[in-house]
C-alpha cells in the first residue's frame, strides 16, 4: 500500500462533496464557532501560493473547533463587484459579468484542490442581484435614518420628523450643518423642498458636493491613486478638482462608538492603534475670529487654545469659501494663480509633500480677540477643506509646519515659550510658562487651556470641543459594475425607492464607458435611466466596500428572500469568533463594517453592535525572485557567482524554471522567444540564479500557482508547509525547496500505518509507557498551538512525533489513532484514508478529539550519575519512588562501584532523590 495521494485526495473531495460533509446546520445544540475569511476579490490571476495562507489557517482553526465539538461555520464566497474587476474587464476586452464568472470559476476550482471544509451551499457573490438586493435594502435603512446624538444611536428618521413637529431642532444640532435652526412653527411652514433639503442633511447616508478628480480627456472621475503630479496615471492627461454631488455615509457619528468597540474585541494593539489614529480623537476648541474690515468670521478647531497669543498667521484650505469672499482686490490674481496650481495637485500629494512649502496671502487679516493684533490671512495646500474647519491659527514658535512655512515667507515669528524655543525649530510642548500671553503670562500651557476655553466662552466666540479627524465615507463611484442605488429622483429630489421594487438590477451594457460631464457609464443608458416624466435613477453606482460590509451576516442565512438573514440564525450565530485577513483592510472594509452593524444593531435588526469578536491579522507571503545575468549587448548569460566579471543587466526569470537556485537552462530557452537562441557561461556546470524578495506577482515572474504544487506533492503537503514556514501573522518569503521535507514526512507518517508489500501494520498490543508519553506530549502541544494558531510549531511537533515513535517501530492503534485525529485539520485527506483502512466507517471529523492525560507524560523514573567520592564514574536508573534503602543496595551491587570500592565498606552513601547519588569511601 503507497501513499498515491493525487487519488487518495480526489477521492476524499468527492465523497466530501458528495455525502455534504461540511454543510452546517443554524439549529444546534452543539457549541457554535463562527471561522470567517476575508474573502477575495475573483481576479483574472487566480490564487498564487500567498492568498491561500489565511485560508489554510482557518480551515485548519475550523477542523479543529469541529473535532472539539462545535458547530462550525466556515464558508467562502466573492467580493465581486468593484474597480479591479470592471479594471480586469477593460484590460482583457470582456464584460464584467464575463470575467466574474470565470474567474470564480477558477478560484472555486483552485480553492477546491486544497480541500478546504467549507459550507459551499452558503456561498455568496456580491454582484448577485439575490445579494445585492439586501445591500440596496441596508442602503435604504441608512437614508431613511438619523443619528440621535441624545441617546447615542440610529433611529428612523420618522422620529426626527416628529420632533420637528413637536420642538424645531432646537435640541438636535443638524450635524451636516450647524447653522441650520429652526422652530416647530417654522418647519410647518417649510414647503416639501426645504424639509427634504434639511433632512438630507441629518440622514446617515446622503448627498452632497464634493471635490472630485475629473479628466476631461477621459471623461470620467479618478480616484487618487488614479492620479500623479496632476496627470492621469492612464493616459498622462491633465487631471483637475471638479465639484460633484456625491454620496456619503455619516461615519462620523459612530466615531466616539468605534473608539469605545475596540475596548470590547481582540484585535491586535497594531491594528487597534491604526483605527485610533485614523479615528483621531481630540479635544479642543473652536474660534471665530472677527476679520478687518469684513462681516465675515474665520471659524477655527483647535487643539491648543493655551497658544492663541502665539497667532502670527491664519491659512484657509484653497477650497474655503470665504477666500473668494475675503481676497482683496491687489491679492486676486496672485489667488487665482495658486487656486489653479492646486487644483492639479490630489489630496495625497498636498499631504505628502512635507518639504514643498507652497501658499498665498488674501490681503485679509484676522483679529486676535484678546489683544486686538492683526493676524494675516493666507492660503496653503497643506489645509485641506474636509479636515476641521478647513482653517488653522499658526503658532510658528510650537509647531514645525507653520515653523517652516513663516521662515518660507518670511512671517515674524512670536516667541510665547520663552527658552523653551531657540528660534531654530518649533517646540510643542506642554510644559513650558507662557510668555508675551496677555492674562496668560506665567501660567503653565496645560492648565492655561480650561482659562482660555473658559473665557471664549464668556464672551460667545468659542467653544469646548471634541473633534475627529476621520471624514464621512465616500459612497459612490462613476463606475458600471456596482450595486446601482435604489434612488429616484423627482424633479431633482431624492427619494428612496419602495423595497418591493427591490433589486435595483445592473442593466447589462455592451459598452461602459463614462456618461457625459462626469457621471456614471450607466448615465448612457437613457432607457434605463428615465423611469417615467420627471423621474430618474442615480447614475452612479455603490463602491466595492458596500457588499463587503455585511457579507458576514448573509453566510448565516444565504437563502431568505424576506429578509437580509433571519434574526434567529444571526442570535444563534452571533459575531465572529475568529476573522483571519489581512492589514490593508484595517481603515477601510473594517471601520465600515463596523459601523454598518452598529447600525443594524441600533435599528434592532441584530442582537450585536460588533462584528468582529476576534482578529487575526495574517502575513503576507513574499516572492523569492529569480534574476539571470545578461552580458550588456549580448544574449548570453553568466551564472551569478561569475556576473561581477562583466558588466550585465538583471532580468527576472519565472520561479517555476528554476530548482532552489539552479536553473533548467533548457527550460528558459523554451520560455521566451528573447531566450530562444541564449548561451550560458556556468558555474560548477550549473547555472545559478540570483535571488531578490519582493511582492509575490505575476509582474516578476515571482507567482506559483498552488496547483502545481498540490499535483506535484498533494494538497496535504502543501497545506502542513504552507503553516510550516513561518507564524500566520509575519510575512515571509516563499521557497519552494522546502517543501520536500513536509512530504518526506508524511511519507514516513504512512509508513507508521501501512507497508507498500505488508499492507495495514496496524496491531492492537497494549501501548509502552514511552509511546504514551510522546502520544500525550504531542496531544497536549497541538492542541495548544492550534487553539492559538501556532501552526508552524504544530508541525514540527508532529514531525518530532512521528520520528519518536518510528525509532520506537510503534504500529499500535491505540496510539495511531488519536495521532490521526490530531492531525486531520492539517492533512485531512491521508487522515481520512488512513481512519477507513483501520476499520472506521464514519468520517474522522466526526470522531472525538483526543485528551491530554498528564500522568502519562510525568517522569516515573530518573537516571542518576553514580558519583565516587565526587567523581562521576557510571550512571543507575531507578523508579523515582523506590525506597533509599533499595537504591542503596542496588548501587552497591553495581559492578562499576564494587571495582572503585576495592572491598572497603563506604562511609556513607548520599542519594539525593531526582538528582544525584555519591558514594563516600
Amino acid at each position: 500500500m503507497e501513499y498515491n495521494f493525487r487519488a487518495i485526495e480526489k477521492k476524499w473531495q468527492q465523497q466530501w462533496e458528495d455525502s455534504h460533509i461540511y454543510h452546517v446546520s443554524n439549529d444546534s445544540a452543539k457549541p457554535k464557532c463562527y471561522v470567517l475569511d476575508m474573502f477575495p476579490y475573483p481576479s483574472g490571476s487566480g490564487l498564487h501560493v500567498g492568498h491561500p495562507l489565511g485560508y489554510i489557517a482557518t480551515d485548519i482553526y475550523a477542523r479543529y473547533k469541529r473535532l472539539k465539538g462545535y458547530n462550525v461555520l466556515h464558508t467562502m464566497g466573492y467580493d465581486a463587484f468593484g474597480l479591479p474587476t470592471e479594471q480586469y474587464a477593460l484590460e482583457t476586452g470582456q464584460h464584467p459579468v464575463v470575467t466574474t464568472e470565470q474567474n470564480i470559476k477558477a478560484f472555486r476550482q483552485q480553492l477546491d484542490n486544497i480541500g478546504f471544509c467549507y459550507d459551499w451551499s452558503r456561498e455568496v457573490n456580491t454582484s448577485d442581484p439575490s445579494y445585492y438586493k439586501w445591500t440596496q435594502w441596508i442602503f435604504l435603512q441608512l437614508f431613511e435614518s438619523w443619528y440621535d446624538r441624545s441617546q447615542q444611536k440610529a433611529l428612523p428618521l420618522q422620529t426626527l420628523i416628529g420632533i420637528f413637529e413637536l420642538e424645531g431642532n432646537k435640541n438636535h444640532v443638524c450635524p451636516g450643518d450647524r447653522t441650520i435652526q429652526f422652530s416647530a412653527e417654522d418647519w410647518k411652514n417649510y414647503d416639501e423642498v426645504t424639509r427634504r433639503h434639511i433632512l438630507m442633511e441629518y440622514r446617515l447616508a446622503y448627498l452632497a458636493y464634493a471635490e472630485v478628480n475629473w479628466c476631461e480627456a477621459l471623461g470620467t472621475v479618478l480616484a487618487n491613486d488614479e492620479v500623479i503630479n496632476g496627470l492621469s496615471e492612464r493616459g498622462g492627461h491633465p487631471v483637475v478638482k471638479k465639484k460633484m454631488r456625491q454620496w456619503f455615509l455619516r461615519i462620523t457619528e459612530y466615531a466616539n462608538r468605534l473608539l469605545e468597540g475596540l475596548e470590547t474585541v481582540n484585535f491586535s494593539d497594531a491594528m487597534k492603534e491604526m483605527q485610533r489614529n485614523w479615528i483621531g480623537k481630540s479635544q479642543g476648541a473652536e474660534i471665530k475670529f472677527d476679520l478687518k474690515g469684513n462681516n465675515e468670521k474665520i471659524e477655527v478647531y483647535t487643539t491648543r487654545p493655551d497658544t492663541i497669543f502665539g497667532v502670527d498667521f491664519m491659512v484657509l484650505a484653497p477650497e474655503h469659501e470665504l477666500v473668494a469672499k475675503i481676497t482683496t482686490p491687489e491679492q486676486k490674481e496672485a489667488i487665482d494663480k495658486y487656486l489653479d496650481y492646486v487644483q492639479s495637485r490630489s489630496e495625497r500629494e498636498r499631504m505628502a509633500d512635507v518639504k514643498q512649502i507652497t501658499g498665498c496671502f488674501t490681503g485679509a487679516y484676522a483679529i486676535n480677540p484678546f489683544d486686538g493684533r492683526e493676524i494675516p490671512v493666507w492660503i496653503a495646500e497643506y489645509v485641506l477643506a474636509g479636515y476641521g474647519t478647513g482653517a488653522i491659527m499658526a503658532v510658528p514658535c510650537g509647531d514645525q509646519r507653520d515653523y517652516g512655512f513663516a521662515q518660507h515667507f518670511n512671517i515674524p515669528i512670536t516667541n510665547i515659550i520663552g527658552d523653551a524655543f531657540n528660534g531654530t525649530e518649533a517646540n510643542p510642548t506642554k510644559e513650558a510658562k507662557l510668555q508675551n500671553s496677555g492674562f496668560l503670562n506665567g501660567m503653565e500651557m496645560k492648565p492655561a487651556m480650561d482659562v482660555v476655553i473658559n473665557k471664549l466662552e464668556e464672551m460667545g466666540i468659542g467653544r469646548r470641543q471634541i473633534n475627529y479627524k476621520m471624514r464621512d465615507a465616500g459612497f459612490s463611484r462613476q463606475r458600471y459594475w456596482g450595486e446601482p442605488f435604489p434612488i429616484l429622483y423627482k424633479d431633482g429630489i431624492p427619494y428612496a425607492m419602495d423595497e418591493k421594487d427591490l433589486p435595483v438590477e445592473l442593466p447589462y451594457v455592451e459598452n461602459y464607458k463614462p456618461g457625459p460631464e462626469g457621471e456614471g457609464p450607466l448615465a448612457n443608458v437613457t432607457d434605463w435611466v428615465n423611469v417615467s416624466p420627471g423621474v430618474k435613477r442615480e447614475t452612479n453606482t455603490m463602491p466595492g466596500y458596500a457588499g463587503s460590509s455585511w457579507y458576514f451576516l448573509r453566510y448565516m442565512d444565504p437563502h431568505n428572500n424576506h429578509t437580509f438573514a433571519d434574526r434567529k440564525a444571526t442570535d444563534y450565530w452571533n459575531q465572529v469568533d475568529v476573522y483571519v485577513g489581512g492589514t490593508e483592510h484595517a481603515v477601510g472594509h473594517l471601520l465600515y463594517s463596523r459601523m454598518w452593524t452598529k447600525v443594524l444593531f441600533d435599528l434592532g435588526f441584530i442582537g450585536f453592535q460588533e462584528p468582529f469578536k476576534s482578529l487575526i491579522n495574517q502575513g503576507m507571503i513574499g516572492g523569492s525572485s529569480r534574476l539571470v545575468y545578461r552580458i550588456r549587448g549580448t544574449n548570453q548569460y553568466v551564472s551569478h557567482g561569475l556576473k561581477d566579471q562583466y558588466e550585465t543587466d538583471p532580468l527576472h526569470v519565472d520561479v517555476n524554471i528554476v530548482d532552489g537556485l539552479e536553473l533548467d537552462t533548457e527550460a528558459l530557452k523554451k520560455w521566451k522567444p528573447d531566450f530562444a537562441n541564449a548561451t550560458f557561461i556556468l558555474e560548477d556546470g550549473k547555472y545559478i540564479c540570483g535571488v531578490q524578495l519582493e511582492k509575490m506577482s505575476k509582474r516578476l515572474f515571482n507567482t506559483v500557482n498552488p496547483n502545481d504544487l498540490v499535483n506535484k506533492y498533494g494538497a496535504d503537503t502543501f497545506r502542513m508547509y504552507e503553516m510550516f514556514l513561518g507564524p500566520v501573522e509575519q510575512s515571509k518569503p516563499w521557497d519552494t525547496k522546502g517543501i520536500e521535507g513536509v512530504h518526506r514526512f508524511l511519507k514516513k507518517l504512512w509508513r507508521l500505518f501501512a507497508d507498500e508489500q505488508k499492507g495495514i501494520l496496524v496491531n492492537e498490543q497494549t501501548p509502552t509507557p514511552e509511546e504514551l508519553k510522546v502520544l500525550h506530549k504531542t496531544i497536549q502541544k497541538i492542541d495548544h498551538d492550534t487553539n492559538g494558531f501556532s501552526f508552524n510549531t504544530a508541525v514540527s511537533q508532529f514531525m518530532i512525533c512521528v520520528n519518536e515513535l518510528a525509532s520506537m517501530n510503534c504500529h499500535k492503534r491505540a496510539i495511531l489513532e488519536p495521532l490521526l485525529v490530531l492531525l486531520t485539520p492539517y492533512a485531512p485527506h491521508l487522515c481520512e484514508e488512513l481512519w477507513q483502512y483501520m476499520g472506521h466507517n464514519e468520517s474522522i471529523l466526526n470522531a472525538l478529539y483526543p485528551v491530554f492525560e498528564e500522568k502519562y507524560t510525568v517522569e516515573s523514573a530518573f537516571t542518576y550519575p553514580i558519583a565516587i567520592n565526587g567523581k562521576t564514574r557510571t550512571e543507575m536508573s531507578f523508579d523515582l519512588n523506590l525506597a533509599t534503602e533499595e537504591i542503596e543496595k542496588a548501587v552497591l551491587a553495581n559492578p562499576v562501584v564494587e571495582k572503585w570500592l576495592e572491598g572497603k565498606t563506604p562511609k556513607r552513601m548520599i542519594v539525593i532523590k531526582g538528582k544525584m547519588i555519591n558514594v563516600v569511601i
